[in-house]
């Protein structure tokens, strides 16, 4: 996928690593990782040059001789929903890669959309949302020392893994997705003192350009679920509506759609009424929330869809559920 296309977004950022500076916007880490007492970061682990953002890892004499890794992150950018690719390649074994998703506040979430565990025959993606163990994870067989685009593309219901401008893995319950901000970080790391992903020889992490992406006005999301044959917004679909109109207001939008969608299997004009219902509470809403940010010119309608769903059949109860949901068509003001 180049670096400068995705359909229904608009690209906020995009950086190829020209020059021998760090750009601004990136914070380098230091000290300790997290998750490994024996694990370090040092500045100096981190370079820019020949058009490439390196992050090194050797045994380095001012740390005792340990291995010393190097990571970064845009932790003055936090956004909520995105998408984001890094092209990126590693050296050989040893450290892990990750290229990854942070939060500004508190852990979990965590989203990462690459981790290799320090082979270069697989890598891993890991959407962590509680603290408790829960998590998502898939992984893929790949030769991590060739070059590869690394994607997630994140919004209120999913989370869409990318290789090359591919799809390969989606975690779609949208209770398990972040809903709050969060910054992209690239690092590597070492778990010598858990007997892995520890280097033998210096090896080096290496990224061509990174480029994020925010939704345009002009597109399609999703929110839900709703509780089964309800209309009730509960906290997490207000939350989802709150971070909607907050977009609508920074990115402006002529009109919203919304669509109300029926996970009952009863009569049609019964599943209707709940679509309706459904589009009706998000209306008025996403209404209230423009209007507390002083954004009154907005057209938004509601009705109820006239098809099965948005996503599935209502046929099994998983399938139901997946519908219990609204879609938001935002329209762009047109450009003058």
């Amino acid at each position: 996928m180049p670096a400068n296309a995705l359909t229904g977004y608009r690209q906020t950022y995009v950086n190829d690593f020209t020059g021998t500076a760090l750009p601004p916007g990136w914070d380098l880490f230091t000290g300790t990782a997290s998750g490994d007492t024996g694990s370090q970061f040092g500045a100096n682990h981190v370079t820019v040059s020949a058009g490439l953002l390196s992050l090194n890892t050797w045994k380095d004499p001012s740390y005792a001789n340990e291995w010393v890794t190097g990571g970064l992150c845009q932790c003055g950018k936090p956004t909520t929903y995105g998408a984001f690719f890094v092209r990126s390649r590693v050296t050989g074994p040893g450290p892990t890669i990750v290229e990854l998703l942070w939060p500004t506040n508190g852990w979990p979430p965590e989203v990462d959309f690459t981790e290799t565990d320090g082979t270069t025959a697989g890598t891993a993606a890991t959407d962590i949302w509680a603290e408790n163990g829960g998590q998502d994870q898939i992984h893929l067989h790949v030769n991590m020392t060739q070059w590869h685009t690394w994607g997630v593309v994140w919004t209120p219901t999913s989370l869409l893994y990318t290789l090359d401008g591919k799809l390969w893995g989606e975690f779609d319950v949208a209770d398990e997705v972040p809903h709050q901000p969060m910054t992209l970080n690239l690092q590597q790391q070492t778990w010598c003192t858990s007997n892995y992903a520890c280097p033998t020889a210096a090896q080096s992490a290496q990224i061509d350009w990174v480029a994020e992406y925010s939704p345009t006005a002009d597109a399609t999301t999703t929110l839900g679920p709703f509780s089964p044959n309800s209309w009730v917004l509960d906290e997490a679909l207000k939350s989802q509506i709150l971070e909607l109109a907050a977009s609508i207001d920074t990115q402006g939008a002529e009109s919203v759609a919304v669509t109300g969608y029926s996970d009952s299997k009863t009569k049609a004009s019964e599943a209707k009424a709940v679509g309706e219902k459904r589009a009706s509470s998000v209306k008025s809403y996403l209404l209230s929330a423009l209007s507390n940010l002083d954004d009154s010119g907005v057209a938004v309608t509601a009705t109820a869809a006239n098809v099965t769903n948005p996503t599935t059949f209502t046929t099994t109860p998983a399938g139901r559920a997946r519908n219990a949901r609204v879609t938001v068509r935002l329209i762009q003001k047109p450009s003058t």
